[in-house]
């Protein structure tokens, strides 16, 4: 039986290991320090919901973030302590195809946070390759909700078939389902324009989280077509997207310059204006302050109309992750 207190969701998570193990590209523990005082900021401002994966960090890296967040939380003293929620997605390993298998994943998670995780979620979905070796992961999950190991249950890169498909099997359990995290932001509308998840996701109760809500930082205003651009793949992608998005930036411009904001708060408000939770990435203070300034303020219904139809004529769109299921 369930005897953990049920899941609260805050408004607005800040998931400073939202973008996975991006934080351990060129990891130091020098960095340490630095990650610790955003996590204080992001707290301390009422920014309390940390997304993490136990796949972040592999190799000698192995559940590296899931360590640094966990110490990070224990250590932090102040406001909003008690509502710090932290929730971890469970990788969806070839090796993982029982129901206990997904169990003892979650209590090493645990072991590694040095608490219990609020929120588990199904890191993805295994519909596109390996259809048969889902049932147990997610008996699991529902597994840790029966044991009260949980407070939630969620689901990521899942699409609205899918995700009927699982809401159905929990429900006979009992077993909400509380969130589903999906690539969402105004350059990755997929999810809610063509699968319809915000609609369904309202219907069933379920809270919608999005992931890369600042398209991996070309919606940041950052980079342009001319360079210099990020290294590796990164940088060949916003080489082949960025000439097909000028007038979707130049609208994300002109609205950050009328509300004497940045273009990323524009761009997070955006995603809080549409019923989601992003989950930006911050791997420095100023980071952390631009998200938090997100924050407190709304756009208006003419905005987001702007907005949503400069997002719709862009040539580019993001490349869906391939986990994505409809």
């Amino acid at each position: 039986m369930q005897t953990n207190q049920e899941l609260s969701l805050p408004k607005m998570g800040c998931g400073t290991w939202a973008w996975g193990n991006q934080l351990l590209w060129g990891y130091n523990e020098s960095m340490d320090g630095q990650l610790q005082a955003v996590f204080n900021l992001c707290v301390s401002n009422g920014v309390t919901l940390f997304d993490t994966g136990d796949s972040y960090g592999t190799g000698r890296l192995n559940g590296r973030s899931e360590s640094l967040l966990g110490r990070f939380s224990q250590e932090y003293q102040g406001v909003n302590q008690e509502k710090i929620c932290i929730a971890t997605k469970l990788a969806a390993y070839p090796w993982r195809w029982t129901s206990q298998s997904m169990i003892n994943a979650c209590k090493s998670s645990a072991q590694r946070l040095g608490r219990n995780v609020d929120l588990v979620q199904m890191h993805w979905s295994t519909a596109n390759y390996a259809p048969w070796q889902e049932e147990g992961l997610l008996d699991g999950l529902a597994d840790l909700y029966e044991q009260g190991l949980v407070k939630g249950v969620g689901l990521s890169n899942y699409g609205t078939k899918r995700l009927q498909r699982v809401h159905q099997k929990f429900s006979e359990r009992g077993v909400p389902i509380k969130t589903l995290q999906v690539q969402y932001s105004l350059l990755s509308t997929y999810p809610v324009t063509e699968l319809g998840l915000k609609q369904v996701c309202d219907e069933l109760g379920i809270q919608l989280i999005a992931y890369s809500p600042l398209a991996l930082g070309i919606l940041t205003g950052k980079y342009s077509e001319k360079g210099p651009f990020p290294p590796g793949v990164r940088g060949l992608l916003f080489r082949q997207l960025l000439p097909g998005v000028r007038s979707l930036l130049q609208c994300l411009r002109e609205v950050a310059a009328s509300r004497n904001k940045t273009m990323s708060q524009v761009a997070l408000n955006w995603c809080i204006a549409k019923g989601t939770i992003p989950i930006p990435g911050a791997k420095s203070v100023q980071q952390a302050q631009e998200n938090i300034g997100a924050l407190g303020w709304l756009l208006d219904a003419g905005e987001v109309a702007e907005l949503d139809q400069a997002a719709a004529s862009s040539d580019k769109k993001m490349v869906q992750n391939i986990f994505q299921t409809k």
